[in-house]
């Protein structure tokens, strides 16, 4: 063993065979710095040559949040493509019901900040919405991927082109999948990838996702970047933590709710069935007390609240 090899540190290491995950937001927005990348990536979406993408421009974005309390915000990518299409990539790891809801909020508030009041309507551009989303939206279809646009209803002529919707459900994919030829396919399961196998088979198969592959090298070795995307994950990661929490705290309230509206039915049909047997006060009390481990106190407070509704 060399000199030089001996006094590798650990974390040197570690460092050298780290890989940032590309579906996190931080990591995916770094990978699209690299313009190569980025026009393979759009033209698997948009079902486009590569060759027909001119010119594809990052515009400025910065880390928006959906309301005060927001803790996590959001870091999404905006590219503006052959100077009239606007493009807004977004990647999302919780799952929200309201997603194209929201979706639909940030595309139309993108679309009509384009022209300022009194300007003409013809200035418009095309806007197209990205998601990639790590939860299932549309569980009505095993596909990953769905297209949107607004059009009529039989005869699918489209009302305008200047909106578009795409949606890609990573949870969908399967290890058989990558076997497919399909670019936009190769690019989810690239993106929803974590091992160095799986992205030195991915990177084979397409020069562009072999440019994301190398640009996520490079920022993955990059210590400042590293730091800044370790602290989105954990970001990310309390985030989730929260939701599912938020989620576990509804449902127990749910059940001790449930059970409570059942105990307070019960102890009303004790109450009212005895008495139209002709039992005593007395003796429903005493009842009440043995069946709901009720005081004598909560038992009179109950009777008193029902005896009434006798008919």
């Amino acid at each position: 063993m060399s000199e030089v090899t001996e006094k590798i540190k650990p974390e040197e290491k570690t460092m050298t065979d780290f890989l940032m995950k590309p579906k996190i937001d931080y990591a995916f927005k770094e990978i699209m710095t690299d313009e190569k990348a980025r026009k393979g990536f759009l033209s698997a979406v948009l079902k486009l040559n590569p060759e027909d993408i001119i010119e594809t421009r990052l515009l400025n974005t910065n880390l928006r949040k959906t309301h005060a309390e927001d803790k996590l915000g959001i870091l999404d990518v905006r590219v503006l493509m052959n100077n009239h299409v606007e493009i807004d990539i977004e990647i999302n790891l919780s799952e929200l019901k309201v997603w194209a809801d929201r979706a639909l909020f940030y595309l139309s508030k993108m679309f009509v900040e384009q022209i300022k009041p009194g300007e003409d309507y013809s200035k418009f551009k095309k806007c197209v919405s990205i998601s990639i989303l790590d939860f299932i939206l549309f569980r009505d279809t095993p596909e990953f991927y769905s297209c949107f646009h607004i059009a009529e209803d039989k005869r699918h002529t489209l009302y305008t082109d200047k909106m578009e919707f795409h949606v890609l459900e990573l949870p969908k994919l399967s290890k058989e999948q990558t076997e497919d030829p399909d670019l936009l396919l190769l690019w989810a399961s690239f993106i929803n990838s974590e091992r160095k196998e799986e992205f030195d088979m991915l990177a084979s198969k397409d020069p562009y996702i072999e440019s994301a592959y190398q640009q996520l090298q490079i920022i993955s070795q990059n210590q400042e970047k590293r730091l800044e995307y370790e602290a989105r994950e954990k970001a990310v990661r309390d985030h989730l933590q929260f939701m599912r929490e938020a989620e576990e705290r509804g449902l127990e309230q749910g059940r001790m709710e449930g059970w409570e509206q059942g105990r307070m039915e019960g102890i009303q049909a004790i109450i009212l069935d005895n008495l139209e047997e002709g039992i005593s006060k007395d003796r429903i009390l005493i009842k009440l007390q043995k069946l709901f481990d009720l005081t004598e106190k909560q038992a009179a407070q109950y009777y008193q609240q029902f005896a009434h509704q006798r008919i």
